[in-house]
């Protein structure tokens, strides 16, 4: 035997028929504390301002970074020196 059930009703009338939780509220402030985060964090995706953050160590981050890549592909382990 095989019974099909149609409901018509909106989200709304099915969470409540349910007893689930309305989170409009909680969505609405976790997406405008993530753009306000956003916004703050604007002036950090400026393409100055990351060049400065990737060089700040000089040599060395580039450094280790090789190091990284040619350990991840099966290279030489060895460590380079500042040139």
């Amino acid at each position: 035997m095989k019974v099909n059930i149609e409901i018509d009703c909106t989200p709304e009338e099915a969470r409540t028929f349910l007893g689930l939780p309305d989170v409009k509220a909680f969505n609405q402030m976790m997406m405008d504390e993530m753009l306000r985060r956003a916004e703050a964090n604007m002036d950090q995706m400026d393409p100055e301002v990351l060049m400065k953050q990737w060089t700040a160590f000089g040599g060395q981050m580039t450094n280790q970074f090789m190091d990284l890549m040619r350990t991840a592909s099966g290279g030489s382990t060895g460590t380079t020196k500042n040139r």
